[in-house]
């Protein structure tokens, strides 16, 4: 199905007369080349069939007169390794051969020694053939005299969704190059440095700090332990998606985290929980795999057994409530919980056979008796009865507090026992209206101060009286988690995803040096000399971050959506593309706006500046590369024109060392070769074929085509990056992998040392100015990481 665009726009439309004439006459263009290139094939095939003629011949003058060494014609060498398609099943299937090209009956045969299906790969040399008409006369003569002139071109040939990708050989490599041989896994790995994120916008109760003076919490699947103080950061990396909730031991050493069901290339991932010690980052233990159905929403240890059991809320429809004995990885009991979603989970802390679930509509008391959860319900009885139960917390008493929706703390009672042992809940205190809005979070402090926080951004402290102490106006996003500090500070966690400390009577301040990123994050680019990078989303956000020190440097909100950003080789600005098809340039210094210019209505997936910093090119989803000249240090903007030939949308571009040319990939896995200050396409192979491209950032090429899996839809692979030195290449793929293999990597299936970390696509991945880091970006995970190359 073709999509015509029409637009008043004359600039921006893709229906004018000129744009027209131009894509016929590249469709030309091609059709004579591929014209042409038949005709060689027929030629060599005729010349290959003369040649075979002419060694039966002296074959059997030979047999005639003996056998003599030497009777192989050197043409045979040119064929001796190809790689062909073929059908099987309706599917295209790869096979690698070593063939050799016989003559029976008049005609040309080509036969295989060996077969192996592997990689949808193929490798030609101009005039080899993998398929062929058979001639019937074998009189017809090539115009090319030497048969070595049928190999100056060599290129490998590759499938992706069925389509044939065309990848020329640099000159230099055509005599040197074997497809078969292996690739070499890097010498360096990578190292996780920092993480810039915190899990806010949906979880809660994910915040606490350790004996070790470590704020614990996570991101993505990782779990970070930071010290403050020190400035520093260690990483549980065992999760394989997204973490979603997390319960620390009473022993302030063992922690627990549960985390979702996802997907990874080689199928499904289970949810499940991972029990771990905080000092050595090792696995104890791993629960219920193959138990869970969906993401675990809700974890807590038990607290007077010595924290020998873990209660467990999944995210099914049923909401399944399980308590497990979890150093024997014994599932004790299990309930159907609520049709109704879950907030919170906990264990009574004075009986661990009490477990209090809240959640919508619906605060529940579970006793464990005999391998059984019997459920009493909370009683609501005049006060009415929220929409949401939020949150739980105890008093020293026993007493259960919850907050709700209505912005009300409800107190509940121990309750008594009746003569048929039956325990009754009742509301036996309520702080009407302690909030305006819904109450997201309830801490209590070992002094027995009430820490309450909610969605109108306050944290409010209360007596054991229930009486208002004191009110800490949160400019930071609502609350979502409170956790007790060192002496009298407090952490906080909100729904912006930043992480604070404080005091109840002073200020709070951001510890992670986080602005936050709360929406899809696509956009990154490193600045030329410094040690810095930025980033935006989704969100409207563009962030600069300082990658020695791990502060936020500024922060600037937009008015759109952001997709992608480029520096200017001078670092003094930097390009911002957005979903409307508006870009801008803001100063890095001061984050002043620049410039603003909107090149079509769809969003620019791609911002890159020239190394020389005379032009910029932008990749858009219209399908064109719009290309302006740059001048005074990136700070005034002209437009040349657009380059109009993909027929899909543009994916990455890659500029020449030089300047002089733009390569793109798009959509449909095209590779086109431009002239960018004319806009012009280039067709000629040996124009392009050995072009030294600045950064490698396209996923398809010559140079990186063994990055593609086994099995890969094209789509796999995101975003790649080749180091400055041209050792290492790293990409990101869907999956939520970083991979690091060797450069140049032309050999198929090469090798790649793969690390976890995010819980989404990565959605980019480059290095930072002197190769000691890279840092890679995940897209629903909205968490950024630093690698350390090591």
């Amino acid at each position: 199905t073709q999509v015509c665009r029409v637009s008043s726009d004359d600039s921006a439309s893709a229906a004018s007369s000129m744009e027209v004439t131009d894509r016929i006459a590249s469709l030309e263009q091609r059709v004579q080349m591929q014209e042409d290139e038949i005709q060689l094939l027929k030629s060599a095939l005729a010349d290959v069939v003369r040649r075979l003629n002419l060694s039966e011949e002296q074959q059997a003058m030979g047999s005639r007169r003996g056998p003599t060494k030497g009777n192989t014609p050197h043409f045979y060498k040119h064929f001796s390794h190809f790689f062909c398609i073929i059908k099987q099943q309706g599917r295209q299937v790869f096979y690698s051969s070593r063939a050799f090209v016989a003559r029976k009956g008049g005609a040309a045969k080509v036969s295989t020694v060996r077969k192996t299906p592997s990689f949808n790969l193929q490798l030609r040399k101009s005039g080899s053939l993998s398929s062929y008409s058979p001639l019937d006369t074998p009189s017809y003569r090539s115009p090319i005299k030497s048969p070595s002139q049928y190999f100056q071109i060599c290129y490998v040939k590759m499938y992706l969704k069925g389509r044939p990708i065309t990848m020329y050989m640099p000159k230099d490599q055509v005599d040197s190059y074997c497809l078969e041989a292996r690739a070499e896994l890097p010498s360096n790995k990578l190292k996780l440095d920092w993480v810039y994120g915190y899990r806010g916008r949906d979880c809660r109760s994910n915040l606490y700090l350790l004996p070790t003076g470590e704020t614990v919490y996570f991101i993505a699947s990782v779990v970070v332990l930071f010290n403050v103080d020190e400035q520093l950061q260690r990483h549980y990396t065992g999760h394989t998606d997204d973490i979603k909730c997390l319960a620390v031991h009473p022993d302030k050493i063992t922690i627990a985290t549960g985390q979702v069901a996802g997907t990874s290339s080689d199928g499904k991932l289970a949810p499940h929980v991972r029990v771990w010690d905080s000092v050595s980052l090792n696995t104890l233990h791993v629960l219920g795999t193959g138990f869970f159905d969906r993401a675990l929403v809700c974890l807590a240890f038990s607290k007077s057994n010595g924290g020998n059991t873990l209660c467990v809320v999944d995210d099914s429809n049923d909401h399944v409530l399980s308590v497990w004995d979890w150093q024997r990885e014994d599932r004790l009991a299990e309930v159907k919980c609520s049709n109704e979603s879950v907030f919170a989970a906990d264990f009574h802390p004075t009986d661990s056979n009490i477990v209090v679930t809240c959640g919508k509509s619906h605060l529940y008391f579970w006793n464990l008796e005999k391998g059984m959860l019997v459920k009493k319900q909370g009683l609501f009885e005049k006060q009415e009865k929220p929409k949401f139960v939020l949150c739980v917390t105890f008093a020293e008493n026993g007493d259960a507090i919850t907050g709700d929706s209505s912005g009300n703390i409800l107190v509940w009672g121990k309750g008594t026992y009746s003569s048929f042992i039956e325990r009754t809940n009742r509301i036996s205190h309520v702080i009407q209206g302690a909030h305006e809005g819904s109450i997201f979070a309830l801490c209590m402090l070992r002094n027995g101060t009430l820490v309450s926080g909610g969605k109108d951004r306050r944290l409010i402290s209360w007596d054991n009286s229930y009486q208002q102490i004191q009110t800490v106006p949160e400019l930071f996003g609502p609350i979502r988690t409170i956790a007790e500090g060192r002496g009298q500070t407090v952490l906080i966690g909100t729904t912006k995803n930043f992480v604070l400390q404080g005091s109840l009577d002073g200020e709070f301040m951001s510890i992670t040096q986080v602005d936050g990123h709360t929406d899809e994050l696509w956009g990154l680019a490193v600045h030329p000399w410094k040690p810095q990078f930025l980033t935006c989303g989704y969100d409207r956000q563009v962030c600069l971050w300082d990658s020695s020190s791990h502060q936020l440097i500024w922060a600037k909100n937009m008015d759109d959506a952001a997709q992608s950003a480029g520096f200017h080789p001078s670092g003094s600005v930097v390009a911002i593309g957005t979903q409307t098809g508006r870009w801008l340039v803001l100063d890095t210094d001061s984050k002043d706006l620049v410039t603003v210019h909107t090149d079509g209505n769809e969003q620019l997936s791609v911002m890159r500046y020239g190394p020389d910093g005379n032009f910029l090119a932008i990749g858009s989803h219209d399908n064109y590369i719009y290309i302006y000249a740059v001048a005074e240090n990136g700070r005034k903007y002209s437009r040349v024109g657009k380059c109009s030939g993909h027929s899909s949308f543009i994916t990455h571009l890659d500029w020449s060392v030089d300047s002089q040319y733009l390569v793109s990939n798009s959509g449909d896995y095209e590779i086109l070769y431009w002239i960018p200050s004319v806009c012009k396409q280039v067709v000629s192979v040996d124009m392009t074929r050995d072009i030294e491209w600045f950064t490698y950032t396209c996923t398809l090429g010559f140079q990186v085509f063994g990055l593609w899996p086994d099995g890969s839809d094209g789509t796999d692979i995101n975003a790649v990056c080749r180091s400055n030195d041209k050792n290492l290449l790293v990409t990101g793929d869907d999956f939520g992998k970083v991979h690091l293999f060797s450069y140049p990597c032309s050999q198929f299936r090469a090798p790649s040392h793969v690390y976890g970390g995010h819980s989404s696509h990565v959605t980019n991945v480059t290095f930072l100015y002197d190769d000691g880091y890279l840092v890679s970006t995940g897209g629903k995970d909205m968490s950024v990481m630093q690698w350390r190359i090591v």
